[in-house]
């Protein structure tokens, strides 16, 4: 009977892993994976990225997430598309593993336990206020992984395992320092009253330290304005909703527990209260003086992704035990309209491209089309110019060169200036190769000369109908692909 209850479970979690891809969609290489494909690629085959191995691999030093990703690769010989699509798909399982495992220490009847995670799987890609980020990704991120090690560390305190909590939380340092630091943060909210004065000295010691904190500048400030996010008087009133309704909510359910008399329930609903709030004075007091600007990059209100993990768990919990129960219409009337909303906003978002860019299947976007050509058809020290604000031009759908082209290229405005304000020394070169590339849309044969002599660009990548008069082995519908004589 236990060996039917954990293949039972085990297949629940499969089918709701699967149901959350679909909804939310794959995009191997989009945004933030330009930056960490790249890198694994590199790994792989040092030959790749001649010229600008910097942008990523000065980031990357402080994880192993891309070592290990490489190292898989190495040791199944499978294809990397399919060894990348192996593990965003575990990842997503460890996360809904992880919240299934908390929910069962919250909530007895097993439906409020799968509501929880079912409400999870649904919001794989909610936005989380305005911090930039998703629940998991619409492709393999590091923060995943690091969040399933978290809530296994959470797992371990609630369960009075506090050594076992620490060596979780290594592992999610050793990935995604940043993230983890929120999970020590909260692990010593939910631990403080749990654990002696001998043991969360331990916990203490995973806390991340030794920032880089290198001087500004006038070109790091330059990259620095390229994200909103740095700049909370730049947040939305609907963003702020965003932060402080959630911790108004939990208080209503901390009541509403109290008077149920679950006690796990509301131990997690406080300990996750003050979290919030300790973290949100936390990061006003560090985001908004212009003396502390350099601490910025270190995104202190990221901690709104592990909380809203949690408040979310919370929230499925409930429904499912006061509402949902065991009556299958109520499920259905919630979690169709609710996936079929979270759908609909993932195609707008990537609206020229597969819903699920799976391995070997076909794109139809021209610029993956290119990217594909490039891929298979250009030296490996190729440098290539693609323009600035490539990543937001009609139809790329936040696509990453670097990653899909598997080449070189000049700095970008949309993913490598985030680089340059992690790493200060990068941020003049950043600077002087998107100044370069202003104008993008009206260059011709002159400026692509220009940029070959100040930087080695050798192929660039344009729309139509420029590139006119150049030798381009390659275009399509929308775009060419042309040698800089």
């Amino acid at each position: 009977m236990k060996n039917y209850s954990l293949f039972r479970n085990a297949s629940i979690l499969l089918v709701l892993a699967a149901f959350g891809l679909m909804v939310a969609g794959y995009h191997p290489g989009a945004e933030d994976d330009e930056v960490y494909l790249a890198a694994i690629q590199h790994d792989l085959n040092p030959v790749l990225f001649p010229h600008d191995a910097e942008f990523f691999a000065v980031q990357l030093q402080a994880t192993i997430f891309d070592k290990l990703i490489a190292v898989s690769v190495r040791a199944t010989h499978l294809p990397l598309a399919w060894t990348i699509f192996a593990w965003h798909f575990l990842a997503i399982y460890l996360v809904l593993f992880g919240c299934w495992r908390v929910s069962r220490r919250c909530f007895a009847e097993p439906y409020a336990q799968w509501a929880s995670v079912t409400l999870i799987a649904v919001l794989l890609t909610l936005p989380l206020a305005g911090s930039a980020l998703y629940i998991v990704d619409q492709n393999l991120h590091p923060r995943a992984l690091a969040t399933a090690a978290i809530l296994a560390a959470i797992v371990a305190i609630l369960d009075r395992k506090i050594w076992f909590a620490a060596a979780w939380l290594v592992v999610a340092a050793l990935i995604h320092p940043i993230m983890a630091s929120f999970g020590v943060s909260f692990c010593f909210f939910l631990g403080w009253r749990q654990s002696s004065s001998r043991q969360l000295p331990a916990l203490a010691a995973l806390a991340p330290l030794g920032w880089i904190f290198e001087p500004t500048s006038p070109a790091w400030r330059a990259a620095a304005e390229t994200r909103d996010y740095y700049y909370l008087g730049r947040w939305q009133w609907y963003e702020w909703l965003g932060v402080i309704a959630p911790l108004l909510i939990l208080w209503g359910f901390r009541k509403l527990g109290q008077k149920q008399n679950e006690s796990t329930f509301v131990y997690l609903t406080t300990r996750l209260i003050w979290y919030g709030v300790f973290q949100l004075t936390v990061a006003i007091a560090l985001m908004l003086p212009e003396r502390l600007q350099r601490i910025r990059p270190l995104q202190p209100m990221r901690y709104l992704h592990l909380f809203y993990i949690l408040f979310i768990v919370l929230a499925g919990g409930l429904l499912g035990q006061k509402l949902l129960q065991r009556h299958a219409a109520r499920w259905l009337l919630l979690f169709a309209p609710l996936a079929a909303g979270m759908f609909i906003a993932q195609r707008a978002t990537f609206p020229g491209s597969l819903h699920l860019e799976l391995p070997g299947r076909q794109s139809r976007n021209p610029w993956l089309e290119a990217f594909a050509w490039i891929r298979e058809h250009t030296p490996a020290d190729a440098y290539f110019a693609v323009g600035a604000d490539y990543m937001s031009r009609p139809g790329e759908d936040y696509h990453g060169f670097r990653a899909l082209a598997e080449r070189g290229r000049l700095a970008d405005e949309g993913k490598d200036s985030a680089v340059a304000t992690q790493v200060p020394r990068l941020s003049q070169r950043w600077l002087s190769e998107v100044d370069a590339q202003r104008g993008w849309e009206h260059f011709g044969p002159a400026d692509f000369a220009r940029l070959k002599s100040s930087f080695g660009v050798n192929w660039v990548v344009v729309g139509r109908p420029a590139g006119e008069g150049m030798h381009c082995p390659h275009e399509n519908a929308s775009l060419r692909v042309c040698l800089v004589d």
